[in-house]
Formats: structure tokens, sequence, C-alpha cells
């Protein structure tokens, strides 16, 4: 059987893919890697074990004589970048997006290339830290100048783990405009900043995201993709599925809601709550909000089980009880910090989970309150475009609380739940695929079900 074979990087699940020749799933596999720590002792995420599992991967499976893989793509999590020398060698750790940088150094950047605000309307991203990935070769130039001048390429992670089967290093546009600061989407270039510092010859030409390299490898002439951003993978799907303007919620350690229909630029309210704009594979924007939904509800959900004596799934099939709900909303009271999400909350009374009567009561409540930001979230995203379908998918589509909560607050729009578990998979098959998939075919595909309003 002829396949193709995708590997999806996420900061929680390695998974590998395998998609016949209609791009139907035919087999996956799901891995965790241990994180390690870099030279200053922050966590990040094992470069070199991510490495010797894709390529072990891949190696197993051409030895299988179930399938014949004749192309291969990677999607990744944005905002890290893997610096590498000459030799194509990566001289430094594959350092997290949430290693703070010194408040000194930033403070000398916008000193230096202008008001943040300013910058951050033109790069389309709240100022973010390491989040805005193009500042992490900035940080590396001036603490630890050492490495800066090893690096020949800093290349973003998606095409770091094609450049490891093809030995091209390349930049497209769904990297580049993930929230790194690299990229003046006015003047569709990179920012002035970026060459005033020299950034710019560390970062690889920029192709198509459907480009694909055609190469020799363990005796296989393989078509390897260049990689594509997750989230602007797991978009691509939707544009078959919806014929009308749509929000994609995409939820996991974050929930990212997309509007690729929104042309209105962003505003200072926009970038201070977290909104911005990526890119597509054609270069086009997409208006994105986000909301570290999943980081804090892992967060809240560890404190819960400890304090009330849970095991680890017992609020897995956990229903929503309306009655509940009403009694909670009537008393009206936010009763969790959230340390992780950058959100303003006004009237927080944190007086810890002594105040509930039981495990359900708070497991209610605090759905009640993640799904309050969430649905800040969304209406960030949407603005004033007038949209017509609304579609939800990973991991929180099991979760029947935030779901119904959800989809109470938007009866007004048709609601869908894509099932497939795919993520950002099936979108980087299809970048490389020349295959033209059908509506009909991809809703079978995604399993997608119509979330009916309903309470008690």
């Amino acid at each position: 059987m002829k396949v193709t074979a995708v590997f999806d990087i996420g900061r929680t699940n390695k998974k590998f893919f395998l998609f016949d020749n209609k791009l139907k799933e035919v087999y996956r596999s799901y891995t965790k890697i241990k994180e390690i720590k870099d030279e200053d002792g922050f966590p990040c995420d094992d470069l070199d074990a991510i490495t010797h599992w894709v390529r072990s991967t891949l190696d197993l499976f051409l030895l299988n004589p179930n399938y014949s893989i004749h192309s291969v793509n990677f999607s990744a999590y944005g905002a890290s970048m893997v610096h590498v020398d000459r030799d194509g060698k990566p001289v430094a750790p594959l350092y997290s997006y949430l290693k703070p940088l010194p408040d000194t150094m930033l403070t000398n950047f916008y000193a230096k290339h202008g008001d943040q605000w300013q910058l951050a309307k033109e790069a389309c991203s709240p100022p973010l830290g390491m989040l805005n990935s193009g500042l992490q070769p900035y940080w590396i130039k001036y603490a630890k100048p050492k490495i800066y001048k090893k690096i020949r390429w800093s290349l973003h992670l998606p095409q770091y783990l094609s450049f490891l089967f093809t030995g091209l290093p390349v930049s497209d546009y769904t990297s580049i405009g993930c929230h790194t600061l690299l990229w003046d989407f006015k003047k569709k270039n990179y920012h002035s900043w970026v060459f005033v510092e020299g950034i710019d010859r560390l970062l690889a030409p920029i192709v198509d995201t459907t480009t694909m390299v055609l190469k020799s490898y363990r005796g296989h002439r393989i078509r390897f993709g260049v990689g594509i951003h997750d989230s602007s993978s797991a978009l691509l799907p939707y544009f078959i599925l919806a014929n009308a303007p749509f929000l994609l919620i995409s939820t996991g350690t974050w929930s990212i809601s997309m509007n690729p229909f929104s042309e209105a630029p962003l505003s200072k309210k926009n970038l201070k709550n977290d909104v911005l704009k990526f890119m597509q594979i054609d270069g086009r924007a997409v208006k994105a909000s986000r909301l570290f939904l999943g980081n804090e509800y892992t967060a809240q959900m560890h404190k819960m089980r400890k304090h009330f004596g849970k095991s680890r799934r017992y609020h897995y099939k956990m229903k929503i009880d309306w009655k509940l709900i009403a009694k909670l909303k009537k008393k009206n009271q936010k009763s969790f910090c959230f340390d992780s999400i950058g959100i303003t909350r006004r009237d927080v009374c944190d007086t810890g989970l002594e105040g509930f009567k039981n495990f359900k009561e708070a497991y209610h409540q605090l759905m009640l309150e993640l799904v309050e930001l969430q649905i800040l979230s969304c209406k960030m995203a949407i603005g004033k475009t007038r949209l017509q379908k609304i579609f939800i998918d990973g991991g929180f589509i099991d979760n029947d609380i935030y779901l119904k909560l959800l989809t109470q607050h938007f009866s007004g729009y048709p609601i869908r739940t894509a099932r497939s578990g795919l993520g950002s998979a099936l979108g980087a098959a299809m970048v490389i695929s020349r295959k033209k998939l059908s509506e009909k075919s991809l809703a079978k595909h995604y399993e997608l079900r119509r979330q009916k309003h309903k309470t008690a």
C-alpha cells in the first residue's frame, strides 16, 4: 500500500501517521518524550531524542512490507527554532518558548528598534518574549555570543525536521508568520529590525509550503515536504468543509481561535488580549486569538485531584449538571486564579478548594470560568466578521461541560465538532498531495457532529 507519512510534533505528544492515496488514515502512533534542561537549567524539549525518534520511526516503517512510503511531511508547534552550524549540527538546545527573556534585554531591544506596541502592530503579534521566536537568535547574539558565532542557520522547528532528511535549509510562510515578530505584514517582508541586527543572514530562503524535495533515503525514492506550522496545518481541511465564513477553535495545550476571513488591522486592545495574525501557506493572514487553556486546565486538575483524593481519570466522563450550573451562576463568584493565562480578571475570590462541597462542584465552577475566558477569546477573533459556522477540534471536544457551555453561548451559530483526532497531520499530508478532497469525503474523515443547544 502506497502511503504518505506525517510526523506531527506537539509540545505534549509526538505523533506519527500514515495516510493512503485517498488521504484516509491507516495508522497512527503516539509517544511522549521527557523534557530535559538547557544549560541555564530551564526545561526544554529533548531535541536529540526527538531526532532519534523521527529517524528510527521512519526507518522502521520503510522496512514494513505492508506499506510503501512515497512521501513524508512534518507538522510541528511554532515559536521554536533550531540553530545549526555549517555542518547542519545543532549548536544549542531547543530552547523553550516559556523561557523568560531578561527585562534589560527587552528594554534595550525596544529602545533600539522602536515602541513595542507599534512594532507589535506591524508584526501582528503581541510582545511575548521567547514566544516571539525571532527574539531567540537576538537573545543568543547578546547573551551567548560564542554560540551565536557558530550559527549558520536558524531554522523553524517544522523546517528543521525536514532538513534532517533533505539537508536543504528553508523557511516557509506558516512558520515565519507564527507570532515570531520577524515579519512586517504590511510590507510583506522581514521587519526592518531583522536586517539591522543581521538576523536575516541566519534565516533560510523562503519556499512555498507545498514544495517537495525528491531524495534517495535508505534505498527508497521519497518526496519530502518542507514542513508546516501546526496551527496553519490544522486550518487547511476546514476550507473544504466550510463553504462560508467560519471560526475554528483548535483546542489543546493552547486553544487557538482562528478567523481566516478578517481583514481588519489589529488594535492595541487586540494585541494586549493575545490576539495576533499568522500566515496561511500562501502568505495570507489569519486573525487568531490564543488562550493557554489546556495548560491551565491541567494545572488546576492536578490540584483538584490531589485535594479531593480522586484518580486521574475520575472526571473524564462527567456530564454537565445544569442545575448546578444555574446555582453557581447565581452565586456569580470567580474562585480560581489562572497564573498561566495572561488575561486580567476582576473580582477573583481565591479561597482555595476548601470552599467547595465536593469535586463535582469545584469542577463545574472551574469549567464555567475557563469557558468564560474562551468566549472572550473567541469574540476577539471574530471581531466584526459575519460568520456562519463554528468548528471545534482537539482534546476539549470530549469535555461535555466545556462543549455544552460554549454551545449555549454561541447558540446563534451552527457548531460542529471534528472527532478525527488528526489535529494538524491531515493538513500536512494535504499540502504535499496532489489529491483533491471533496467536502463529502472530508466530512466522513472528520466525523463531524453538530452540537445542539440544550439546557435543563
